[in-house]
C-alpha cells in the first residue's frame, strides 16, 4: 500500500462516511462521528481491496466504480456499527431480566 493509499483512505473516508451515513435509512444518527469517520476510512480500505481482488486495479482516468465500491464498503460498516450501538443501547436500557417478586 502506498502513502497516497493511506493518505485517501484518511482523507476520502472521512468524506465517504458521510455519505455513508447520509444514505442509510434513518441517516445513522446513533453512532457518533468518530466511529463514523472509522467506518469510512474502513470501508474505504475494504472496498478498495475489494475492487482490486475482482477488477484490474489500473485504469486510465477517475475509477468511478473503484468509488463506488468505497462507499458501499462505509455504508455498510456505518450500518453494522449502527446496529451494535442500536441494539447495546436497548439491550442496557431494558429492565433486568430475573424472577418475577414473591407472592407475600
Amino acid at each position: 500500500m502506498l502513502v497516497s493509499d493511506l493518505l485517501w483512505a484518511l482523507l476520502g473516508g472521512s468524506g465517504i462516511a458521510l455519505l455513508g451515513t447520509w444514505a442509510l435509512p434513518g441517516h445513522g444518527d446513533d453512532a457518533p462521528l468518530w466511529l463514523t469517520v472509522l467506518c469510512g476510512i474502513g470501508g474505504v480500505v475494504l472496498g478498495n481491496l475489494a475492487y482490486v481482488s475482482i477488477f484490474e486495479p489500473t485504469t486510465p482516468g477517475p475509477d468511478w466504480w473503484r468509488h463506488a465500491w468505497q462507499v458501499a464498503g462505509a455504508v455498510a460498516l456505518v450500518a453494522a456499527a449502527d446496529l451494535a450501538l442500536v441494539r447495546r443501547r436497548r439491550r442496557s436500557s431494558a429492565p433486568p431480566a430475573g424472577p418475577e417478586e414473591s407472592r407475600r
